[in-house]
């Protein structure tokens, strides 16, 4: 391989084509599917997506790697930052995800398709086993946060499978794994429910009602609010499930 990748960038290029089945499978491809894949670099997956899918919208910040992307109908490649770009315009629009997400956004990038993507079903993403564990955490657990409470209360987990180091060029430090994840309703207030999330776990160490205080909710309102749904005001956000910060943003209104 003699591109090299950028560290900045959180590259880890996807070189096993074994891999590739199990993608299929956790993805469950289908000949009608629009994919949205970011972080095509070197095509990999791309080509084996293009194969077997309508349509590829392949997002890409490196165009050094213009020279390594298929060249086809099928494949639509979009220059760009997968953060800043307007994803929601893509038409066809796409109905899932599947990437090897760049390491340092690949949090960012899930959370935000939540929502900001309402046209897709499925996602199914390589990520850091760390990222993958701390998407479908329970309460009270550590690796428990803003993130778990998200991508639970969108998406339901229906596959997971670790991936060896020895798939990637160059050879990461940290585990990896691929976590596929179908969506489930919204609640109809997670557009209010999301910000009293994260400012629940920003201090998660301090109990709730003095978290959401730092985030602009009057610490009473915060105490009365827990209380509403049967917590005391010493509880802290780990301890809530995903459903009781629905509740709990709507005792807060």
């Amino acid at each position: 391989m003699n591109v090299r990748a950028r560290r900045e960038l959180g590259q880890h290029f996807l070189v096993d084509e074994n891999i590739l089945r199990v993608i299929e499978r956790l993805a469950a491809l289908e000949t009608d599917d629009v994919v949205l894949e970011i972080g095509p670099g070197l095509g990999v997956l791309t080509r084996f997506l293009a194969e077997r899918v309508a349509l590829v919208h392949a997002v890409e910040i490196d165009r050094s790697l213009e020279p390594h992307l298929p060249t086809r109908e099928d494949v639509r490649v979009h220059w760009g930052d997968a953060l800043r770009l307007d994803l929601a315009a893509l038409d066809p629009a796409p109905n899932k995800l599947v990437a090897n997400l760049p390491y340092n956004v690949a949090t960012p990038i899930v959370v935000e398709s939540l929502d900001g993507l309402p046209s897709l079903e499925l996602w199914c993403v390589m990520i850091q086993r760390e990222v993958a564990d701390r998407f479908f955490a329970e309460p009270r657990t550590k690796a428990y946060g803003a993130v778990s409470v998200l991508v639970q209360l969108a998406t339901e987990r229906v596959g997971f499978h670790p991936v060896s180091r020895e798939v990637f060029r160059p050879r990461p430090n940290v585990d990896s794994a691929l976590v596929a994840f179908r969506r489930v309703e919204l609640p109809r207030n997670y557009a209010r429910v999301k910000p009293v999330v994260e400012g629940s776990f920003a201090h998660r160490r301090k109990m709730l009602p003095n978290s959401l205080a730092l985030a602009g909710i009057e610490r009473k309102r915060g105490e009365d609010a827990l209380r509403a749904i049967g917590r005391e005001p010493s509880t802290r956000a780990e301890a809530l499930a995903p459903q009781e910060f629905v509740a709990l943003t709507e005792a807060l209104q």
